[in-house]
């Protein structure tokens, strides 16, 4: 009860800026956007995506970004859109989630539109995220695991310094209800 109520009590920023993204806590309002981001990118999200194996309507990524919202202010879940510092425009989400705060640890999770990949968005966005909760959140650990046939997200572990911890056999269904081996990274501080 003593680290949730810790938790509770933080206050969190609800905007991260990199280089060239502004983090924005996941609110309210962002539904078309995100909804706008999911349909372009659709089918490559729906092969590592569980999430994303039907397509979503408007109302039901928005039901999703006010779902969020609550989280945050719960502190299940730390969900950011990632927008471009620009131009504003949706880029991707992602965020921390898996929080465990009696370690302080912490899963990044994160997703890119179709039309903005290979740009290094989800390195920028995921390396932002891991240092704001070093930082910010006193992270002593914070992870990402993917689908071991997942090269990309590999490849954004391994870009942002996140070691390769194991590859836990058969520890996950992927998105066609197979049995699918995961990569646990991590960095810890």
């Amino acid at each position: 009860m003593t680290v949730i109520l810790h938790a509770l009590l933080l206050e969190i920023p609800e905007k991260l800026e990199s280089e060239r993204l502004t983090l924005a806590a996941a609110r309210a309002g962002q539904g078309a956007a995100v909804n706008e981001a999911v349909v372009e990118s659709h089918a490559e999200l729906k092969r590592w995506m569980p999430w994303a194996q039907k397509l979503q309507s408007v109302e039901e990524s928005e039901a999703y970004c006010r779902e969020a919202q609550a989280k945050w202010h719960a502190r299940e879940t730390l969900d950011f859109c990632f927008l471009g510092r620009g131009d504003g425009r949706l880029v991707g989400k992602g965020g921390l989630h898996t929080i465990d705060w009696s370690v302080p640890k912490f899963e990044i999770g994160y997703w890119i539109r179709t039309s903005c990949v290979g740009r290094g968005y989800a390195s920028e966005a995921a390396l932002a995220l891991a240092r704001f909760a070093a930082r910010e959140l006193g992270a002593r650990r914070v992870e990402i695991t993917c689908n071991a046939l997942n090269a990309a997200s590999r490849r954004v572990a391994e870009k942002c310094d996140f070691a390769l911890e194991g590859i836990l056999r058969n520890s996950r269904r992927d998105c066609a209800g197979e049995l699918a081996d995961s990569c646990m990274y991590a960095r810890v501080f």
